[in-house]
């Protein structure tokens, strides 16, 4: 797992991309992870995983025939993943979030039951917040899930404007605390 330490050091290193001065506690994955029926839930992404706090909690919850597809952009968090999961459910990539579709197979390109995002959108410059939400909207299926966190309700009417429903939960057992964005797709 990736210390505490080495984790502010990306931060600083990688503001960009790193959104977070600390790990998010499982109290978050919990919030973030509520409103997925991981009893039917067969196709899930994870966008931004970090240290891979929401990983592990998805990976125990999943299904045996359900598939993950897991991207991070980080070299340094990248590889720690791809080294500590051991999961032939599991797919970790070494890529940026709007490239979503390239990793999945044709036949699940629009069918992906949620999508899970610790990315940093406002952190990102518009066109490339754009391009990542759009990217995650087209690969999930109709009324599949996007669950989103962020430290600030400045998503909420961007993500509005997106999806069909966005509803809001708050958790101050985090650092920092953080809203979690449950999405549904039209």
């Amino acid at each position: 797992m990736v210390s505490k330490r080495n984790f502010l050091k990306q931060f600083f290193k990688e503001r960009k991309v790193v959104g977070a001065v600390s790990p998010s506690t499982k109290f978050l994955g919990e919030k973030m992870l509520a409103s997925i029926d991981f009893d039917k839930a067969r196709h899930l992404v994870e966008l931004g995983p970090g240290t891979g706090v929401f990983t592990d909690i998805i990976i125990q919850r999943m299904h045996k025939d359900a598939k993950l597809l897991v991207l991070e952009l980080n070299n340094d968090f990248y590889e720690k993943l791809n080294k500590r999961i051991d999961d032939p459910r599991v797919q970790v990539i070494h890529d940026s979030a709007e490239n979503i579709s390239k990793y999945l197979e044709e036949e699940v390109q629009t069918k992906q039951d949620a999508v899970i995002s610790s990315l940093p959108l406002m952190v990102f410059s518009a066109p490339l917040r754009q391009a990542v939400v759009d990217a995650a909207y087209a690969c999930i299926r109709p009324h599949g899930n996007y669950v989103q966190f962020q430290y600030s309700l400045q998503s909420k009417k961007f993500l509005e404007n997106i999806f069909k429903t966005v509803k809001v939960t708050f958790t101050v057992k985090n650092f920092p605390p953080a809203f979690v964005y449950s999405c549904q797709k039209k």
